[in-house]
């Protein structure tokens, strides 16, 4: 993938929505670094204490790339933001976006950005040759997050993981699945775009053989149990992954969106995934819970962790508060590998 232009101004466009920011959220938790400020419609609620620029003072301050900050349901362009991309564009701004809806789509961008000579960069669509999975054993070892739900910190628990285990001194690598998390790492593959016939195919080239001491951790997504996602059966195909950890938001009553239809009880969801993980790992086995505690409050958070601790026998920690080195010490304790 040809690397973005930085830096970034992150467009929030009219959000209202915490969950859907997370594009937003993950680029500037990750890479703070690279993101100049945040542009906000009249209407948006979400704050990234990151600079409120217009397009002008963005650009007078050298940001290079207006990113669409926004992972809506469905991954749709909404036609109140036009204006705002379609200006961009005109002021030299390549315009980059994660949403199913590609940019193209939006009337007249395309000649604007022609005439500007700024780049349309729809991460979800990149062009990778496709083949069917083999399901052929490889070595390395990976690591998995899958998740209760949508929106429940697959990516951030991937991400920290990686971190800990390089702090560690692991030889480890994450892998992303989702196009916040190409944005942030630089590279990867939108599985939610990639017929579902190669969706294995593509993990396995996603994560290939490597040394024996070599982890991919790979960013899940969506959940196994889920009555409208397909990319975890995929993943959990492709990526023969030694480890699994569960991500979970304890105040979900129901899949997200879909009041209508409540979660899967969550050892129902640790039994399923362990299933389809040892049909291609045997010794697959789940290292811990990833508790994202967010919607609780810090006392009625850590009492999740531990009722989930009890319960399942398995470290249980909100990486955002805790950190995950208690699922590494756990891994430091595991034979991983050996009877694969």
């Amino acid at each position: 993938m040809e690397p973005l232009r930085q830096p970034y101004l992150l467009f929030l466009g009219d959000c209202t929505d915490a969950m859907e920011a997370k594009t937003a959220h993950g680029l500037s938790y990750w890479r703070r670094e690279l993101c100049l400020g945040q542009y906000r419609l009249p209407s948006c609620t979400i704050d990234l204490d990151l600079p409120d620029l217009d397009l002008v003072q963005a650009r007078e301050r050298g940001a290079q790339s207006l990113v669409v900050g926004i992972a809506n349901h469905g991954g749709l362009l909404n036609p109140a933001w036009f204006p705002s991309l379609l200006a961009g564009a005109e002021l030299g701004l390549d315009i980059v976006s994660g949403l199913h809806d590609r940019l193209s789509e939006v009337p007249g961008l395309a000649a604007v950005a022609e005439r500007s000579g700024v780049a349309l960069r729809d991460i979800r669509h990149q062009r990778r040759p496709l083949r069917i999975g083999s399901g052929e054993y490889r070595p390395g070892k990976r690591l998995l997050t899958v998740g209760t739900d949508c929106m429940v910190g697959k990516k951030f628990t991937a991400l920290s993981l990686e971190r800990e285990m390089r702090a560690r001194g692991y030889r480890a690598d994450f892998r992303a699945t989702g196009q916040t998390g190409i944005m942030i790492a630089g590279d990867g593959i939108a599985l939610d775009a990639v017929p579902g016939d190669f969706q294995a195919g593509v993990v396995e080239d996603l994560c290939p053989a490597n040394d024996p001491d070599h982890w991919d951790v790979i960013e899940g997504q969506g959940s196994l149990l889920s009555p409208i996602t397909s990319t975890p059966l995929g993943l959990l195909n492709g990526a023969q992954a030694d480890l699994l950890v569960l991500c979970h938001n304890p105040a979900r009553r129901h899949y997200h969106g879909l009041p209508d239809h409540p979660l899967a009880a969550i050892q129902e969801v640790i039994d399923m995934n362990l299933y389809f993980a040892r049909r291609r790992r045997p010794g697959a086995r789940f290292l811990g819970i990833s508790v994202n505690t967010s919607e609780l409050g810090y006392q009625a958070g850590r009492r999740a962790c531990e009722a989930l601790q009890e319960e399942l026998g398995m470290p249980a920690v909100d990486p955002l508060v805790d950190g995950v080195g208690p699922l590494l010490d756990a891994l430091a304790q595991l034979p991983v590998g050996s009877d694969n």
